[in-house]
C-alpha cells in the first residue's frame, strides 16, 4: 500500500498495507514430518534444522519476539513441506490479501480482459450540435482513468495531466460536432452496488490515497493533490492549492510560515461525511512545497464535475449541473446511445502495477469486476461469498480465508500461511500464471521490494507480495535458489510493536536463510527422474 505523506503529529499514524511476520518462543519453531503422525520418531532434515535455528534466532530478537509469527515453506515442484511454524493459525494478511484477489481476477476475467468506460445519452443532437438530454459518464471499474503509462516497467510512470483519459473522452464528444448540452453531466457508477468503504477500513484511512472511496468510476485513483507553499517570511500565511479542482471538499487552511530553521509541524483532519478538510501548523520559510494526496469521497460526482469543466474548455456549454448517480435504473428504462468510449489496457498489464506498488483501490476494482462479470450482488456479504468456489478449486481448506475486502487494508481479514501457499502452488499450474508471477515485486529490483535485500543472496531471487498495516508485516511468494530450486513461502507476522523496520529486517533474514539453507535440487524418483 502507499501513503502520500506522513506528518509529524496526527498524520504520523496514517498506516498502509504492505509487510509483516509473527513470532514464537525461540526453539519452538519446528517442521514436523508426516512420520510423526504415525507414531514414528520424526527425522528432521539438516536443511530444515539449520533453517529452524536461524529462524529461531531472528524471531528471538526484540521487539519482533513479542509478536506472533506464521511461516510455511514448501518445494514448488514436489509440494514437500520444508519448514512450518503456526502454518494453520490465523493472521491479518495486510496486502498479502492482494495475492488472492489478483489471482481470482485473472482466473475469472482472463489476462486479456479490458474495461469499457463510455459517454452515453438518451437525448438527441440537433442540427446546431446541441444535445438535448443528460450526458452519462458510465464507469465499469476501470482502475486507470488517469495518465499512467503502460506497460509497467520497473517503476510507475505518467504522461500528461491526471485527468488525461477524461480529456480524451471530452475530445471525442467535441469531435462529433456537439457544441452544447441541454441537460446534466452525470457520473454513473451504478455498475457496482454502492459500498464506498469495505468493512474493517479505519477512519484515518479514508483521508488518504491508500484509502480512497471504492466506486465503479476511478479517475486518477479517486484523489486530488493539495500543495502547500510557504511564504518568504515568518508569520505570513502558507498558500494551499488543490489540483485538479474539486467540489468534494473545502480546505480550511490555518498553516502559517515559520522561521527557516524550524521544521514543518502539520496536522490534517477530515471528519467522516464532512466536506471540510482542516490543515493546521507551520512550514519553514523558503522551504520546498509539500504535496499531500487526498482521497475523494464521491468519485462519481467529482468525475462528473471534472468532465463538465473539460467540456467547457472545449467550447461545449452545459446548461445543467454535474451530479452523481449510484443506483441502477429500472430494467424497463429506455436504452442509451454510446457517444464515446475508452477501452482500457489488458488486465494482465494493469494487474502488474497493482501488485508491484500494492495499489489498494485497484484491487477492490478487480474483485468487484470479477464478481460483476458473473452476477450482480446487493450486499458486501454477498460479494465476499463470490471467491469461495475459486478458493475451493485452489485447494484452500474451508475457513482458512476470512475475507472482508480485496486489498488487505481491512483489519478484519484473516488467512493462514497454509492458505497462501496453497493459492500460490495452485497458481503456478494455471494458464494465467505468467502475468501473475510477473506482477510480484522482486527483491532489490522493483516494486515494494526495490529497496530491500539489495546486494544479498535474495536479490533478484525473491518474487513476493509484501503487506503492511499497523502492527502487521507480511511477505509471501516464490524464491528461486542459486541451485535452480523454486520454493513457495508465506511469512506472516502480527502484533508487532516497535518501529516498522524490525519486523521487515526479520523478514529479510528469513528470506536469506531460506535461499541458503534450502538450496538443493529436489530428490529424484527411483527411475532417476524428478518427481512431478
Amino acid at each position: 500500500m502507499r501513503v502520500g505523506f506522513a506528518f509529524t503529529v496526527m498524520l504520523a499514524c496514517a498506516v498502509l498495507a504492505s509487510d509483516v511476520l509473527v513470532a514464537a518462543e525461540p526453539g519452538q519453531s519446528k517442521s514436523v514430518p508426516a512420520a510423526a503422525s504415525k507414531g514414528k520418531k520424526p527425522r528432521v532434515a539438516a536443511a530444515t534444522r539449520k533453517f529452524g535455528e536461524r529462524a529461531d534466532a531472528l524471531l528471538a530478537v526484540a521487539p519482533a519476539n513479542k509478536g506472533t509469527w506464521g511461516l510455511l515453506i514448501v518445494d514448488a515442484q514436489t509440494g514437500e513441506t520444508l519448514y512450518e511454524l503456526n502454518a494453520d493459525k490465523y493472521f491479518v494478511p495486510a496486502s498479502n490479501m492482494k495475492l488472492f484477489t489478483t489471482a481470482l481476477a485473472l482466473a475469472k476475467l482472463g489476462p486479456d480482459y479490458r474495461f469499457h468506460t463510455t459517454l452515453e445519452t438518451r437525448g438527441s443532437v440537433s442540427s446546431e450540435g446541441v444535445l438535448t438530454g443528460d450526458l452519462f459518464l458510465v464507469g465499469r471499474g476501470d482502475p486507470n482513468l488517469s495518465n499512467r503509462k503502460f506497460p509497467y516497467d520497473l517503476k510507475e510512470e505518467f504522461d500528461g495531466p491526471p485527468e488525461k483519459t477524461l480529456a480524451e473522452l471530452a475530445d471525442a464528444l467535441a469531435a462529433k460536432g456537439i457544441k452544447g448540452i441541454a441537460g446534466d453531466v452525470v457520473g454513473d457508477d451504478s455498475y457496482f452496488p454502492r459500498e464506498a468503504y469495505p468493512n474493517g477500513w479505519e477512519i484515518d484511512d479514508m483521508v488518504w490515497e491508500y484509502g480512497a472511496a471504492v466506486s465503479a468510476i476511478v479517475v486518477d485513483d479517486n484523489t486530488v493533490t493539495l500543495t502547500l507553499t510557504a511564504a518568504e517570511s515568518a508569520g505570513a500565511p502558507v498558500q494551499a492549492a488543490v489540483a485538479p479542482s474539486t467540489s468534494d471538499f473545502i480546505v480550511q487552511n490555518d498553516v502559517v510560515t515559520s522561521a527557516a530553521e524550524v521544521k514543518s509541524d502539520l496536522t490534517l483532519t477530515r471528519e467522516p461525511n464532512s466536506r471540510i478538510v482542516v490543515i493546521r501548523g507551520t512550514m519553514p520559510a523558503h522551504g520546498a512545497p509539500r504535496k499531500l494526496v487526498l482521497a475523494i469521497h464521491d468519485p462519481a460526482g467529482h468525475a462528473a464535475a471534472l468532465l463538465k469543466r473539460l467540456l467547457a474548455e472545449r467550447g461545449v456549454n452545459v446548461s445543467g449541473v454535474s451530479r452523481s448517480m449510484h443506483n441502477a435504473e429500472p430494467v424497463e428504462a429506455s436504452p442509451r446511445a454510446v457517444l464515446a468510449e475508452h477501452v482500457s489496457v489488458p488486465l494482465g498489464d494493469s494487474l502488474k502495477l497493482v501488485n508491484k506498488i500494492s495499489q489498494n483501490l485497484h484491487t477492490e476494482m478487480l474483485l468487484r469486476a470479477a464478481a460483476r462479470s458473473a452476477a450482480v450482488w446487493n450486499t458486501p456479504e454477498d460479494l465476499m461469498k463470490f471467491p469461495a468456489d475459486f478458493y475451493a478449486a485452489a485447494g484452500i481448506a474451508p475457513g482458512d480465508v476470512i475475507q472482508t475486502d480485496g486489498s488487505g487494508l481491512s483489519r478484519h481479514d484473516l488467512v493462514t500461511p497454509r492458505a497462501v501457499v496453497a493459492l500460490l502452488k495452485y497458481a503456478q499450474g494455471q494458464p494465467w500464471f505468467a502475468p501473475y508471477f510477473a506482477s510480484l515485486p522482486v527483491a532489490g529490483v522493483d516494486g515494494t521490494l526495490e529497496a530491500l535485500m539489495k546486494n544479498t543472496p535474495s536479490a533478484g531471487r525473491i518474487h513476493a507480495k509484501t503487506g503492511s498495516v499497523e502492527h502487521v508485516r507480511t511477505r509471501s511468494g516464490f524464491a528461486d535458489t542459486p541451485g535452480g530450486r523454486r520454493l513457495i513461502f508465506s511469512f506472516l507476522s502480527n502484533n508487532q510493536g516497535g518501529k516498522n523496520h524490525e519486523a521487515s529486517d526479520a523478514l529479510d533474514g528469513l528470506c536469506q536463510a531460506m535461499i541458503e539453507e534450502f538450496d538443493r535440487k529436489p530428490p529424484a524418483t527411483r527411475a532417476g527422474k524428478r518427481a512431478h
